[in-house]
């Protein structure tokens, strides 16, 4: 049967903080706020990739109250009761729970797409097919992710094993999931890589609002039950109040441990030629950003002169400044001007542990 599309909506998550690109992303301007490729920020270009797919008036954002005000500016066109206001952080569950709640009281046969705010996606023709071909397999009652083909033994994303083919006639091949795996050691990724049926885990899931309702309240039963409570009260005067009270009780949990891990009825579309990257960390911007000859990205304004210098990356904020570099391979060099970041490529992801640090020792000013 042929899918409604005008019961489609995307939902965007766009709450967290960015600290693996410290010291440009901030507790107030975290990486999804920022212009880090380009003109537009990745919230921007997040929301301009579902053009032609999802109208303005169905695209929803779940973020917090100090993130929103700027999301508002930057994309005026989604509905203001469409930002969606997390009290506090409280993890994707949380956040995937609220949506569904509030998707089912708008439309009962509501579908969403639930998408990071954050990520890169070159191949947006590819992007639109898949999503469509996953609308089709949700409406079958799969909980269905999006895995990357991977290029790389990666360590820095989970991974998702694919079993059996789908039965049934889809747009593009799906396959049930057999299992998730937690981000792996470089030994273990690279023989995920070479057994050829596992995909990077995306963070891009798509479902029937009611499924996944049926699941929170099967796995996560205090979550369901709370978000009842919120949803009776939601669109009336206790709307804040309810919401307020009830969501500070919650675990802080992720919607692939929470739900994703122990649902029967998982599906997996593994994509290859998507372009993704997840711009988890400095290192990242060598996958999305064209290098010179010598391999080096200058960006966001930088005046660098690269003097035998090859593979590193130089994020300015001033052409007023000038960087240069001597004998330097394979680097990382960020400069905000109240901070400066310089860290062999291969360890950027150890970031998260300097702004771990930072808070730790109260040095709030850097943060």
């Amino acid at each position: 049967m042929a899918i409604d599309y005008s019961h489609t909506y995307a939902v965007i998550m766009a709450g967290g903080g960015g600290t693996r690109l410290w010291p440009v992303s901030r507790k107030e301007r975290p990486k999804q706020l920022l212009p880090l490729l380009g003109q537009d920020t990745l919230f921007q270009s997040t929301v301009a990739r579902l053009k032609n797919l999802f109208p303005p008036e169905r695209i929803l954002v779940v973020t917090v109250e100090e993130q929103a005000r700027e999301m508002k500016l930057q994309a005026p066109e989604i509905p203001e009761e469409n930002y969606l206001i997390e009290p506090a952080p409280r993890g994707t569950a949380s956040v995937v729970g609220m949506a569904a709640m509030v998707l089912q009281k708008r439309d009962p046969h509501a579908s969403m797409a639930v998408l990071p705010s954050d990520h890169f996606i070159r191949n947006v023709d590819l992007f639109h097919y898949l999503l469509k071909a996953a609308f089709e397999v949700a409406d079958n009652g799969y909980l269905v992710t999006l895995g990357i083909t991977p290029t790389a033994p990666s360590t820095a994303y989970g991974y998702i094993q694919q079993g059996i083919a789908l039965d049934g006639e889809y747009k593009y091949p799906a396959y049930l999931v057999k299992s998730f795996k937690e981000k792996p050691d470089e030994q273990t990724a690279q023989q995920l890589l070479r057994s050829g049926d596992h995909s990077w885990n995306s963070g891009m899931f798509i479902w029937r609002a009611d499924t996944i309702m049926n699941e929170i309240n099967r796995q996560m039963p205090q979550l369901g039950a709370e978000l009842k409570v919120i949803g009776e009260a939601w669109g009336t005067s206790k709307q804040n109040d309810v919401l307020n009270k009830r969501w500070l009780v919650l675990k802080n949990e992720t919607v692939d441990y929470g739900v994703m891990e122990k649902a029967e009825q998982v599906a997996v579309l593994p994509a290859g030629g998507l372009g993704w990257s997840d711009v988890g960390m400095w290192s990242s911007m060598f996958e999305v950003l064209l290098p010179d000859m010598n391999g080096n990205i200058a960006t966001n304004s930088s005046l660098h002169l690269a003097h035998e210098t090859h593979n590193t990356l130089v994020y300015g904020g001033s052409m007023d400044r000038l960087i240069v570099t001597i004998g330097v391979d394979d680097m990382v060099i960020v400069d905000t001007g109240d901070a400066l970041l310089v860290c062999k490529s291969d360890q950027s992801q150890k970031v998260k542990e300097v702004v771990e640090h930072l808070r730790k020792h109260r040095q709030d000013k850097f943060l």
